[in-house]
């Protein structure tokens, strides 16, 4: 994820978004759907990762994103790796 916002956007504006966007991404962060965000260093960008049950999920996750307007967002699709010690293990 890669974030732009305007230079000339009101500084209440962006304020009040970036405040908006940091309480929804610790919601989903404590709800267990958004499980690690890293920065890249000298960047407004992230690498995140995110365990939701399908597509659909993580289209409503991003879109509900209130910086997302203003966000090029490059989406990899993982899958657990056969070496993996929990590989195969069920969780509830």
């Amino acid at each position: 994820m890669d974030v732009a916002i305007p230079r000339d956007l009101d500084p209440e504006v962006r304020g009040d978004l970036v405040a908006r966007e940091k309480a929804y991404c610790q919601e989903l962060q404590k709800s267990g759907e958004w499980v690690h965000i890293w920065r890249c260093v000298g960047q407004y960008a992230n690498i995140s990762v995110f365990d939701v049950a399908d597509n659909e999920a993580l289209h409503r996750i991003l879109w509900n994103l209130p910086l997302f307007p203003y966000m090029t967002i490059e989406v990899t699709p993982l899958a657990q790796h056969p070496s993996d010690l929990t590989a195969g293990e069920v969780v509830a």
